[in-house]
């Protein structure tokens, strides 16, 4: 079996363009991946149809590893963002065909369950105003839906300090959204990155009251010695990893310690293999595997295989049943929470389908996501916040 093309659509929304790859064989087996970019789309697509001619066409879909060898190293260049999503969207393709062909859920290709389920956290459900009343009333239409986890940034368009009044705006809608959900249901507490060392000990303390299941991405990811300054001085367990698109740049992150649970976005860091492969490397850590998910049900799908067959995988989050929900209709057999958890299917590969039809209803958009902008968690268009 070889690969004979590949094919992308872009769906598109106000803040995200989805970008689905079909790999097809000379088989007839299809196989589908995906990859969700921020501004950076069109680069994306433009790796891919270089990526297609120089290392894809013609390669053997079961021959995973060498492939995605291939494409990190062999243009030379140190591979970031966007070949690294590339080599995504085309290695989870790979999977999906392996598994098709063989009668079997990628979870099995992996070594086999250990667990039925895994449990999801909602995001992307506080568009609304920004009010204890308002966020209160969105957080109990998600425990509504059945999740017993949800996810917030309550800071506003805050950098490196926060003021006093947006600090206290913070702690009134964190305690409105944990006396909605009650002591039971996690509540993880996400800084994207924000925040100076000393503001973001400062912002856990005045939280843990309220009981954050972590503390996301306290400071700007690149300067980890930093992160370890916060770790020291908070019970709260610490998260991170997003925004390292190489499994090699962990190293570091390992070695200080000063995290708890590890977010690889599989879509920015090669896919599939190369998160179990980190995975592996946590358990040795003794740390959890959160994946951070924000595309569509291809990437939920790729994220569950290895939340089936990893011991130290912790949580799934969730965007699709509150921003832009109507775009899981673009794939036949999107994952869906029942009572809190993903459940595992037997399906073929990703147990997912791509449906073209469905996502020529979603073109294109110039979508943008800016975290510094007022208003940014409407996750709108400009004009409409």
């Amino acid at each position: 079996m070889r690969i004979s093309k590949i094919e992308t659509h872009v769906v598109g929304t106000p803040w995200r363009n989805l970008t689905y790859v079909l790999v097809h064989t000379d088989e007839g087996i299809t196989g589908v991946g995906e990859a969700r970019m921020l501004g950076h789309t069109d680069a994306l697509l433009g790796y891919l149809q270089e990526a297609q001619h120089n290392h894809v066409l013609g390669s053997d879909p079961f021959a995973v590893e060498d492939l995605v060898r291939r494409m990190k190293y062999g243009d030379y260049g140190r591979a970031g963002e966007i070949v690294m999503s590339g080599i995504a969207a085309i290695e989870m393709a790979c999977w999906d065909i392996k598994g098709k062909a063989l009668g079997v859920p990628v979870w099995q290709l992996l070594g086999g369950a250990v667990t039925h389920r895994v449990k999801a956290y909602a995001n992307g459900w506080y568009t609304t105003e920004r009010t204890p009343q308002a966020y209160a009333a969105a957080a109990r239409g998600v425990i509504e839906k059945g999740y017993r986890a949800l996810k917030i940034d309550p800071f506003g368009a805050g950098h490196f300090e926060l003021s006093h009044a947006e600090t206290m705006t913070a702690v009134a809608l964190i305690e409105a959204v944990r006396d909605a959900i009650g002591p039971e249901t996690e509540l993880m507490l996400e800084m994207h990155g924000r925040f100076s060392p000393a503001t973001a000990v400062r912002l856990a303390r005045e939280l843990a009251p309220f009981r954050p299941a972590w503390l996301e991405e306290p400071i700007p990811p690149e300067n980890l010695a930093a992160l370890l300054k916060v770790a020291a001085k908070t019970d709260i367990p610490i998260a991170t990893g997003e925004r390292i698109h190489d499994r090699i740049e962990f190293r570091e992150l390992f070695d200080t310690q000063a995290v708890d649970i590890i977010q690889p976005d599989l879509g920015h860091i090669g896919g599939i293999s190369e998160t179990r492969k980190l995975a592996a490397t946590a358990e040795t850590h003794y740390m959890l595997v959160a994946p951070h998910n924000v595309g569509g049900s291809v990437l939920t799908a790729a994220s569950l295989q290895i939340g089936f067959s990893t011991p130290n995988f912790k949580i799934l989050e969730h965007f699709n049943d509150f921003a832009d929900a109507e775009i899981k209709k673009v794939v036949t057999g999107a994952p869906e929470v029942i009572d809190g958890y993903f459940h595992r299917h037997d399906r073929p590969g990703l147990g997912v389908e791509f449906d073209a039809d469905a996502a020529a209803e979603f073109p294109q958009q110039r979508a943008h996501f800016d975290l510094w902008a007022d208003g940014w968690e409407k996750r709108a268009p400009a004009g409409a916040r």
